[in-house]
């Protein structure tokens, strides 16, 4: 496991609430980049998940499947675009969180989550942020599409 999180710094971006109060629309989450997905990734998640489907971490049984080898759970992306989000503003801001799984991600690719701020809206007398999410690979290619909202203070 202290391989996977040494590439991984702490979290030094969570926003003070002088700073949400100022958050427009189009400003951005700062990025989350993450290293290359490993085999020992995918079966950490798994374990960690409870996910033991093969096709994630039997490169024989992914074959048989048609794909070219093991790839990571869609909801370890979710995951790490959680991770931006709870980097960025505490976890019981979150009010809602969706996404749409868009490729696979494969051993090997580094992947980046990013964010922007859609909309700034107030609802049920709260002030909140629509944001819009993703992932890509280091190819740019979109992993995963999502939309969070979060309240600001």
């Amino acid at each position: 496991m202290a391989e996977v999180l040494a590439h991984t710094p702490p979290a030094t971006t969570r926003l003070a609430p002088a700073q949400l109060a100022g958050l427009r629309v189009g400003d951005r989450l700062p990025p989350l980049q993450l290293p290359p997905v490993s085999r020992l990734t995918l079966a950490l998640y798994c374990g960690a998940s409870g996910d033991h489907n093969p096709i994630h971490v039997d490169s024989d049984f992914a074959r048989a499947a048609g794909q070219a080898d093991v790839f990571a759970h869609g909801m370890l992306s979710m995951a790490w675009l959680g991770r931006l989000l709870t980097d960025w503003v505490p976890q019981q801001a979150l009010r809602r969180f969706e996404v749409r799984f868009a490729a696979i991600t494969q051993v090997g690719e580094a992947i980046r989550c990013t964010g922007e701020v859609a909309e700034i809206v107030v609802e049920l007398g709260e002030r909140r942020a629509r944001l819009l999410l993703q992932t890509t690979n280091e190819a740019g290619q979109i992993k995963l599409q999502g939309e969070a909202v979060v309240a600001l203070g």
